[in-house]
């Protein structure tokens, strides 16, 4: 409707024998008769109300651009709605192409990031017994549970666990606050 109202500001019917003001007053027909129907289809397909309103307004602006010719067509409707499908697909691509150029501007991780964490767990592990060491890695690196840790090291599974907790603590407190 805002569209309407502009486009009648800014093309006002001056005379009814100008051949111009009876195009443009048989384009105002048509565009009271087909807008509210194109714009209910446009939310459907589009999904947001304030898109399909621009998308309508498009293909009708594109239509009275072309009204000389679009009124003499056979069926101007399904012309309507072949360009405001159209202008769809344009936004859409436009879009894609925008989100793939944000996306592919990310900033690449930092190679040296990883050294230095893998650097830094290294040197925490060699702060710890060769028993607390041993726990922690297989229990909290590996992901085994206690039990199965306990196994494997011929040890109690209660002591795997106070091991490990012994050694998360003197990590934590070597390291400080560091994650």
């Amino acid at each position: 409707v805002e569209f309407y109202k502009e486009l009648c500001k800014a093309f006002p019917i001056i005379s009814i024998e100008d051949g111009v003001a009876d195009e443009q007053a048989s384009f105002e027909v048509f565009f009271r008769a087909e807008h509210a129907r194109l714009y209910r289809t446009l939310c459907m397909v589009v999904g947001s109300r304030e898109e399909a309103e621009e998308i309508a307004q498009d293909a009708f602006l594109r239509l009275w651009e072309r009204w000389n010719r679009v009124s003499s067509m056979e069926a101007p409707t399904a012309y309507l709605f072949q360009v405001a499908m159209n202008v769809f697909r344009s936004r859409y691509r436009s879009t894609m192409r925008a989100m793939r150029r944000t996306l592919a501007q990310r900033p690449d991780e930092d190679a040296f990031a990883a050294i230095e964490d893998r650097d830094v767990v290294v040197r925490l592990l060699k702060g710890l017994t060769t028993q607390q060491r041993a726990a922690v890695v297989l229990t909290n690196l590996v992901g085994y549970s206690s039990e199965e840790a306990g196994r494997l090291l011929k040890m109690p599974p209660g002591t795997v666990r106070a091991l490990s907790t012994r050694a998360r603590a003197a990590m934590k407190e070597t390291a400080g606050e560091r994650p």
